[in-house]
């Protein structure tokens, strides 16, 4: 006669609800336990709440006092975005650089559309202002305070008004922030 063998026991599985300062959205994951789920990053599409502007939140989960917390890991704006505002007879500038927060390091990649073709020493000018603007603002506040003035359209805005002054822009984003 053949050996029965025995079955494991499925584990229950459920939704646990996520805390996020950051987002108003009703977050959760399924799993087994809330041990289980601390370490795990969530990529949230914040294009809807936005009104049209294609920011990626990833937030990473982690615990706290048997409730799954949220900590932002990075923010960046969709490639698709990006190409929808270039046109042709513009250019852009980029730029990376880390920035020291209060408690944390930063990857800041701002990104500017001119409104018309401009020479090399136009597009480096407005780099340098962005980069030593930017090193100001964040360095004055903790990541979660970057992070939803970034969500928040405060910093782009405020860059944008100072650079005016140097050449006006079409396009003023923070392409991309993460931890560094």
């Amino acid at each position: 006669m053949a050996e029965q063998v025995k079955a494991k026991k499925a584990i229950k599985k459920q939704f646990f609800d996520v805390k996020s300062d950051l987002t108003h959205s009703k977050l959760s994951l399924y799993g087994a336990n809330v041990e289980e789920l601390a370490g795990k990053v969530l990529t949230i599409d914040l294009s809807r709440s936005l009104r049209g502007k294609n920011l990626v939140l990833k937030i990473r989960t982690k615990l706290d006092a048997g409730t799954l917390v949220g900590e932002p890991v990075s923010l960046n704006l969709a490639g698709s975005y990006v190409r929808r505002m270039m046109r042709t007879g513009v250019d852009y500038v980029e730029d990376s650089f880390i920035v020291e927060c209060k408690d944390s390091k930063v990857v800041v990649k701002p990104f500017m559309i001119t409104r018309n073709k401009v020479p090399r020493s136009v597009l480096n000018s407005l780099r340098v202002e962005a980069k030593k603007f930017i090193e100001g603002f964040v360095k004055a506040r903790i990541l979660k305070e970057v992070f939803s003035e970034i969500m928040a359209n405060k910093i782009q805005r405020e860059l944008s008004l100072k650079l005016k002054k140097i050449y006006p822009l079409a396009l003023c984003e923070i392409r991309d922030i993460e931890l560094a």
